[in-house]
């Protein structure tokens, strides 16, 4: 029998499935008919990569063996019974490490060349000449070593940063990073850093961990980039330093609540960049994310090894 493959949307499907559907029965589903399409079925495509579905599918996924999620991040999809088991997760690792780098390198840019002010002096006609600061030599520390952050590094140190990372455990040596400090001693490391860039994957020893003493602890003028999850900084201290000029700024992607409310006071905070979590979506992402699924689920019906398994307990790829 043809296995058969879920492919949870929102009503936005994915391109590019011809040659899975020659070899498997394919069903479409939307959070609200996933139970029923579930039944039975052998793979799971999370198209829909933020819906929390498949936990209230779960009692009926009894036959699944294999999910895939067309996203890098796992922390919506991961619960005690999926990591429990014994069915597969894999990621869409690789689409989004590149435009990630780009789109940080463009927020650094922007601070270092004023690039808002100038455009609201424009908007007002009015000529102010001023000096702004070059990237060359400022230091960047990249919280997340995988793919994405080594990505990041990479680009940073070809225009001529210094780069260091924050990972799990210290190391010396690093082929991206060069020195990698252990997450727990981040409070330690930061008072020399210009630029805080925030990769890193949301899991349990992740959540909050650029908290007020993190915050407290950078230097005077510093800025902060959130790439990752919202949940990996608090808020709350970073509108404190911001409003108190310890910070000179932030760019924030992500958040903890999406979209962010109308009332937060990060709308109106000075110096703040606020992006709707577009970093990684650069033209043709949806493709690409097709693309990685398609060559996994051609690995999964021939039998062979997958890429990109996550490891559930930690939550990421290894």
């Amino acid at each position: 029998m043809a296995p058969t493959l879920v492919v949870l949307h929102a009503g936005d499907l994915p391109d590019g499935l011809e040659s899975v559907e020659e070899v498997a029965v394919v069903r479409y589903a939307t959070a609200d008919t996933l139970a029923d399409a579930v039944d039975g079925a052998d793979a799971l495509l999370l198209w829909d990569f933020f819906s929390p579905a498949v936990r209230s599918a779960w009692p009926r996924c009894d036959s699944l063996k294999w999910i895939h999620i067309a996203a890098a991040g796992v922390d919506s999809l991961m619960f005690d019974e999926l990591v429990e088991s014994d069915v597969v997760v894999t990621n869409s690792r690789g689409v989004f490490d590149r435009p990630i780098a780009e789109f940080v390198l463009a927020q650094i840019l922007a601070f270092a060349k004023d690039s808002e002010r100038s455009r609201a002096l424009q908007h007002s006609k009015i000529w102010q000449h001023r000096e702004t600061e070059r990237i060359d030599g400022a230091h960047a520390m990249i919280v997340g070593t995988g793919a994405i952050g080594r990505a990041i590094a990479s680009l940073l140190s070809a225009v001529g940063m210094s780069v260091s990372g924050v990972g799990r455990t210290a190391r010396e040596g690093d082929r991206d990073f060069g020195t990698v400090y252990a997450s727990d001693d981040l409070a330690v490391q930061v008072a020399r850093v210009d630029y805080l860039v925030l990769v890193a994957p949301l899991t349990e020893q992740t959540r909050g961990l650029v908290d007020a003493s993190v915050l407290a602890a950078m230097k005077p003028g510093a800025r902060v980039i959130n790439v990752g999850r919202g949940e990996l900084l608090d808020t709350d201290a970073l509108l404190t330093h911001l409003a108190s000029g310890h910070l000179a700024g932030a760019a924030l992607d992500v958040f903890e609540t999406e979209p962010l409310p109308t009332d937060h006071p990060l709308w109106a905070a000075e110096n703040v960049v606020i992006t709707p979590h577009m970093s990684g979506d650069a033209s043709g992402w949806k493709s690409r994310l097709a693309d990685v699924f398609v060559d996994n689920a051609q690995r999964y019906f021939r039998g062979e090894q997958l890429h990109n398994v996550v490891d559930k307990r930690l939550g990421f790829v290894v």
